[in-house]
This record gives structure tokens, sequence and C-alpha cells, in this order.
């Protein structure tokens, strides 16, 4: 490699390592308790509530909702979500299908005995806080894009910083270690050869960061190409009341996407269905497919099945990167491997900064010896 080249090298990496290291090293730390944020929100807010009849079959999705809307008479279901852990069942309600959120109504129902299941802590929770800071820096979609950027110089970073170490490893066996020599060759050689160990596992977590802080742009992208032309070809006329079984709605949907999870339901007139349907979104039942949501439309008078619409490439980025991103997708010892992995980018970051800065002071020293000469 030529003199200048190795120097335009250089200058990416520096700059772009400077620039994102702060941000980085928030990110790292945040992301350590996140990998782990099953386990921890397990262990600090414990739910001690159990089904009423757990060895009893659940009832059916018409008989949860009517009993939903028993309560609240004068209101209008709007979405039924589910639990993936518990055998329970949420009804939104509010006086008007297309209800701004200000004004619907949430319960949950035990789905063995139709009974309300007692709601949970809604404090902001310690990992709250910690995720809000770690997707946008209490920004709102500013921090995304901010966290975006910083995320694509880190890439630019671990790729410079690979090429760099190559030049430099051509005069020393690979992952040399000089631990004889002055500290701030040792810091270096510590620094470069873990930067190389970490690099693929970085630009994995890099750039499903960038795909992860570019969520919603990304899901409007979805919803004006996709669900609004789904939902435009049936638009039109009043909001019906639902005669047909929800049950056997669902049931149909579920044929429609085999091998996916019920989601939730959209109701006649709701902000993710139309006039007249059911919106039945299922998602998949793996970990690298558990976000990704499929929405089928059935008449919600007749019964009958419409269609579905699967999503395209970019929200299938979208629901693989999430899991990817914090190692969730492999159990507690893939957990651990990330946690490590993270540990080491935070030695990589620190020592990056410090070998900066005694090297700024060393140029700084020289060149005040040179003014005084």
């Amino acid at each position: 490699m030529q003199s200048r080249q190795f120097q335009v090298w250089g200058v990416l990496h520096k700059w772009s390592s400077l620039v994102s290291t702060i941000f980085l090293l928030m990110l790292c730390i945040t992301g350590l308790p996140l990998t782990f944020h099953d386990e921890i929100d397990e262990a600090l807010n414990p739910s001690n509530w159990q089904a009423k009849n757990p060895d009893a079959p659940l009832l059916s999705l018409d008989s949860i909702l009517l009993s939903a809307l028993s309560q609240r008479s004068d209101e209008t279901p709007i979405y039924m979500s589910f639990d993936a852990e518990r055998p329970v069942i949420n009804v939104t309600s509010g006086p008007v299908a297309n209800a701004p959120a200000s004004d619907m109504y949430f319960a949950s129902f035990d789905a063995t005995s139709g009974d309300l299941v007692p709601p949970a802590n809604n404090g902001e929770t310690v990992m709250e806080f910690i995720l809000q800071l770690h997707t946008d820096m209490f920004l709102g979609l500013n921090g995304m894009y901010i966290l975006a950027f910083m995320g694509l110089l880190l890439i630019v970073a671990t790729v410079s910083g690979v090429v760099l170490y190559y030049q430099f490893m051509r005069r020393l066996s690979f992952g040399t270690l000089r631990l004889n020599r002055p500290k701030r060759l040792r810091w270096l050689d510590y620094h470069n050869f873990l930067g190389v160990t970490t690099m693929a596992w970085v630009l994995v977590v890099g750039l499903t960061g960038i795909i992860n802080a570019l969520e919603k742009p990304i899901l409007d992208t979805w919803r004006e190409n996709n669900l609004n032309q789904l939902i435009s070809e049936f638009e039109g006329g009043e909001i019906v009341t639902p005669v047909a079984s929800l049950h056997d709605a669902v049931e149909k949907a579920k044929l429609a996407a085999p091998g996916m999870t019920l989601q939730f339901v959209a109701f006649p007139g709701s902000e993710f269905s139309t006039s007249r349907h059911y919106a039945i979104f299922l998602h998949g039942n793996s970990p690298f497919t558990k976000e990704l949501s499929v929405p089928v439309l059935v008449d919600a008078v007749s019964g009958e099945l419409i269609g579905k619409r699967n999503m395209p490439w970019y929200m299938q980025a979208l629901s693989i990167s999430r899991p990817l991103h914090f190692g969730d997708y492999g159990g507690l010892f893939l957990k651990i491997i990330w946690a490590c992995l993270n540990v080491m980018t935070i030695i990589i970051l620190i020592t990056g900064l410090l070998l900066w800065y005694r090297k700024y002071l060393a140029n700084k020293k020289t060149a005040l010896e040179r003014a005084l000469s």
C-alpha cells in the first residue's frame, strides 16, 4: 500500500473513531444489561399471577370478547392481542373504532376463566430507562438517526482499523503482543488484537443497530407500500358491526399463514384494518421471525377469507436484526458470548481513546519544544 493511501485510511480510522467513541461507549454499556433484559426483568418485576383454571381448555375468542364488552357496554372493540408467555388475552376498546389512543381502554382477561387479570406495574422500570437511552437517547426520531450515523462510523472505523492492522502486521506475526515494550506499544497491541478478534461481531452488531435505529422509516414505508395497499383495496362504506365468529376468522387466518403464531386482531374501523374486515396479524414462532408480522383480512360480516400480504425484504431484515443485535435467539449461552464481546469492545474503545490522547499530548509537547528552541 502506498504511503498516501495508508494516510487516508489512518485519517478515516482516527476521525470515525473519535467522533463516535462516546456514543459507542454509551451503547456498549447500556447494551450489556439489555442483553440479559428477560432475566433482569423477571428478577426485578416477578409476576405472581396464575391462571384460574390452568388445566382447563382455553375459552373461545368470542367468549372473551363478549366478556370484555359486557363490562364496557357503551364501547366498541378496537384491538385484541395475545400474551406470548401466559394464557392472557388483551382487549382494547373505545367509544368509536377509530378513537384516539387517549380514549382507548385496555383490559386483560384470563383465557381459562374470562376473569380480569390485575394490571401489571406500569411504572417506569430501570430496564425501560436503559432501553430508551440505548435506542434514541430520549431524543425521539432524531436520536435514532444520530445513533444510526454512529453505527455507520463504527463500521468505517472497524474496516479502516483492519486495513491498517493488516499493513502493520506484515512486519510481525499475526496477533503479536509486545509485552516487554513500553506501555503505549502494549496498549496498541491489545487494541489492535482485540479489534481484529471482535471484527465480525462488531460489524454484525453495527449493521443490525443501524437497521434497528431506522425502524420508524422502515415501518412507515411498509405501511405505505404494503399494509395501506391491502386496506385500500377494500376501503369505503360505513364501519360494520362484526357478525362473523372471531374464532372462525382467526382459524382461517392461521390456515392462510401456516407455521405462524397469532399476534393481534384489528377490528373493523381501526387504524390497522378496513371498515368491514378483521385484520388478523400473525408472526413467526422462531427467534429469528417472531417479530415478522403478516396481516390477513377476513370479512367481519360473511366470514370470508380475503387474503394476506407477505413482508417485503426490508421488513424481514428488520425482524431478523432485532434479536440478532442482542444475541436474543440462542439462549443464555449465546447471551454470555455477546456480553464478553461487548466488554472486549469497551476495552477497544477506551484503549483507542487513551492512545489518541497520549499521542496528542506527545505531539503538543514536541510542537512546544520546537517553538521554544
